[in-house]
This record gives C-alpha cells, structure tokens and sequence, in this order.
C-alpha cells in the first residue's frame, strides 16, 4: 500500500529549478532512498513533503488524500542534517516538550521517551543540557525525539552523522525495527554503503530531476558489466581469448568482461579447456557508489576492481 505520492512536484527560487517535474511514489513499511549530490534538490523535496515549503505546481498524497500541510504534520517524523534543539535546555525536558508539540499526552510522552531512552542507552542523560553533548549523542537525541510520537513517515536526513560504529549500528537496527513494525523511512544520505545495506528502494535526483528510480537489487542488475572474478589454484600467467577481456589478473585470480553473447558456461568451459580447476566464479556488479558517479559526472560504473576475496 503507498504511504506517500508525489506527482509532478516543481519548485523554482528566482530562475533556479530547484525541484523541476519529480514523481514517485513509497510503499508503507519499505526503507527508501533519496540519494544525489549536494545542490541536487533534495532538501527542497523534503521540505515540501513535509509541509515547510508549498510546491509551485504537482501534488503530494499521503496515506490516499491530499497531504495538508497543517493536520498531517502529526504524522511525520523529520530529523533534518541540521541540529534543531535547544542547547541549554535539559534533554528530558526537551524530548517530553517537542513530543508534546505533535500532540502526545504528558503520559505517553514521558512512556515513549523513557521506553527510547532505554533503547538508546540513554537514561543517565536525563538532566543534562544540550550543550553538553557531543555530536554523536545530540545525534541519538535528535532521533529519539523524531520518532517518540510514533510518526506513520519518517524522514532522516543523514542519521548517521557524528555516531560512531556502534551507535551507528544502534541506530540501524532500530530503523530496520520501525519499518518492521510498519513505519516507512525515507532516508536521506551521502554515504552509499549505508544505502546499499539499509534501503529497499531509491530514487537519485540531480539538478531537481530525478535520474534514477528504482529497487537496490535492480538498480544494481541494470548497470552491470558482465563482469565476472574467477579463481582459481593456478591460473595461466597470459590468457588471451575471443570470448572476454582480462581486466585484472592474478596467480590465482582474474577479473574478466564478457563479449556479447558469452555465457557463463562459455567461460568455464574454456577453463576447463586448458586444465584450469575453477575454485569460485562470481558475478561482480557496480557499487551504488560507481553507478551514483556515474550518473553525476558520466564516467565509467566499473572504475576500479580490486581482487579482495568475496
């Protein structure tokens, strides 16, 4: 079921098209993806899907109706890239207020945020201010009060920032466990690792148009190569053939593009054929990384290719 739509969204400052034609749609439950360089229009997009910006033209549906910038509001959760909280303020005292700005009770508010806290191993934090914190745990905090009121769309904007890799980690199962539990998470990032590990589907706009729309595993299936890391005991120091291209090549391992036509079977058998034993044969697709690099700037998905053991 789609949680959230967008069709046709425009958004123009002066003469700049900051968000020009972008359409796409996110299903209830799913980890999405919005992926592009800086100055691409992502922060633009989600500032009209969360009500701060009005669209010049398109529409915006949320859970099947027109998304009204004012009631639906209580159904979102934002964690912008910038840090929003009151540096002198205690933390408890900050989670229970912002949680009851999205219409929480006292009550629900101080369960949810206690039940957080313990999550996030946080409890001693209680009365300390702000000011206090370093990156990393203003990070922790500004999650927790992102989704302490049970927000149906979540929306982080590099929720990883500042954390180190076990906070990190942290972090990551709770989402995997939001989402689980029927939450949608759009996640907003740089990192591509991070998206190729937590995202089921993205999309990658550049220039304020979207380029790229799709799931992770497609995406990745969509820009392949025919590339192919075989290894072998002992691999013959020249090989020269009409059915691939050597692109790395090891004692025992080598990295070969397949002409077009050849199967995989073509390839062993040719092994085979010079008495090579073939230990492993495994299929190397692009990074999102490579294909994001390649979409921005046009150069090649397969850049580079180093023989570390998959």
């Amino acid at each position: 079921m789609e949680i959230l739509k967008v069709e046709n969204l425009k958004k123009y400052f002066a003469n700049q098209k900051a968000v020009d034609d972008i359409s796409f749609s996110i299903e209830q439950g799913s980890i999405f993806g919005l992926l592009g360089p800086n100055g691409a229009g992502k922060t633009t997009l989600i500032r009209m899907i969360t009500g701060i910006f009005f669209p010049d033209s398109g529409s915006i549906t949320l859970n099947g109706k027109k998304f009204d910038a004012i009631n639906d509001v209580l159904e979102l959760g934002y964690m912008p890239e910038e840090r929003g909280l009151y540096k002198k303020m205690k933390i408890g005292e900050q989670a229970l207020y912002l949680a009851q700005l999205k219409g929480m009770s006292y009550q629900d508010a101080m369960h949810n945020i206690k039940d957080w806290f313990v999550r996030l191993d946080m409890q001693s934090w209680w009365n300390k201010k702000v000011e206090d914190l370093s990156k990393g745990m203003s990070q922790k905090l500004q999650f927790v009060t992102t989704v302490a009121h049970n927000p149906k769309l979540i929306i982080l904007d590099e929720p990883f920032s500042g954390l180190d890799p076990v906070n990190a980690n942290l972090i990551k199962d709770e989402i995997y466990r939001l989402a689980q539990n029927g939450s949608t998470i759009v996640f907003s990032t740089h990192r591509m690792e991070q998206v190729e590990e937590i995202c089921d589907h993205i999309i990658l706009v550049n220039k304020g148009q979207k380029i790229l729309d799709g799931t992770v595993k497609q995406v990745k299936q969509d820009f392949k190569e025919h590339l192919f890391r075989i290894g072998a005991h002992t691999l013959p120091e020249h090989m020269q053939t009409h059915i691939f291209k050597v692109m790395k090549h090891s004692a025992d391992e080598v990295l070969v593009k397949l002409d077009e036509g050849i199967t995989n079977n073509d390839v062993l058998r040719h092994f085979m054929a010079q008495g090579v034993q073939i230990e492993s044969f495994n299929e190397v697709l692009p990074s999102l990384n490579d294909i994001f690099i390649h979409l921005v700037e046009g150069t090649p998905t397969a850049r580079a290719f180093e023989f570390e053991k998959s």
